[in-house]
């Protein structure tokens, strides 16, 4: 994470903590997740993963595995993949790590913002009653990557990722960033696009919406417990005045 990006995330959460207790209970936590949700990285990622797979000269899953196991962090989504075969876990993970390093410099693989992510986020933003995070799978250097391409630096006060949690669906990156914004569980929600969001989610005794655009199929997203599946950005905030009905509309 860049040192300015650190300070501001470290300057939201003493401002949280500081708050009385009141003003803060009125505050309300939306966390994103990354890949899915708001950038659509599957070919980059899918293409990071052959990579890695065709240098321990290892057949590499079909596209829809690979898909279904995008939001956990590495090590458990290599396993995952291996089921009982005896594979190279932590290897995997660091090959993978190279080639993703190596597309995303050379610029042959993107990873786009979804349609309306931006406006959402921005508009999410200006509201006096909200702060922003980020619960992901992805490393912070990664998220650090995301934030530079995108220019969205700024605009999460907290962010969870695979560095310092468990992986998901355990609730640890909800909890803390619960603790470091001093936000309660029913004034939190996590919105992402696959099982274990909302699974962490749940775990964690917040709101779950889901998106359809993702990677998870909207069933599964149901089945995992979340509150309100959305098509698009533009839905978004229905959905949670449907959570929080006290709240004004954008």
């Amino acid at each position: 994470m860049p040192i300015c990006e650190f300070r501001q995330w470290r300057a939201a959460c003493s401002a949280a903590a500081s708050e009385p207790l009141g003003t803060r209970s009125a505050m309300k936590l939306i966390l994103f997740d990354v890949d899915g949700t708001l950038i659509d990285s599957q070919q980059m990622i899918c293409a990071a993963m052959q990579m890695a797979y065709d240098h321990h000269k290892i057949a590499c899953p079909p596209p829809a595995e690979l898909r279904a196991i995008i939001g956990l962090s590495l090590d458990d989504a290599f396993r995952r993949l291996a089921g009982d075969a005896d594979h190279p876990i932590d290897s995997l993970a660091a090959r993978y790590k190279e080639a993703f390093f190596t597309l995303r410099a050379a610029g042959t693989e993107t990873a786009p913002l979804y349609p309306g992510a931006r406006e959402a986020l921005q508009a999410l933003a200006q509201r006096p009653d909200v702060v922003l995070g980020i619960a992901t799978g992805k490393s912070r250097r990664g998220v650090a990557a995301m934030l530079d391409q995108h220019a969205l630096q700024g605009l999460f006060a907290t962010v969870q990722t695979a560095d310092t949690s468990p992986s998901k669906p355990h609730p640890g990156m909800v909890l803390e960033a619960m603790r470091a914004t001093g936000i309660a569980p029913d004034k939190t929600v996590v919105i992402g696009d696959t099982a274990f969001d909302m699974e962490m989610a749940r775990a964690a005794e917040a709101s779950a919406i889901g998106v359809a655009w993702g990677y998870h199929p909207v069933a599964d997203l149901h089945a995992a417990g979340a509150h309100h599946v959305v098509d698009t950005f533009a839905a978004l905030d229905p959905a949670l005045t449907a959570l929080w009905p006290r709240v004004a509309a954008l």
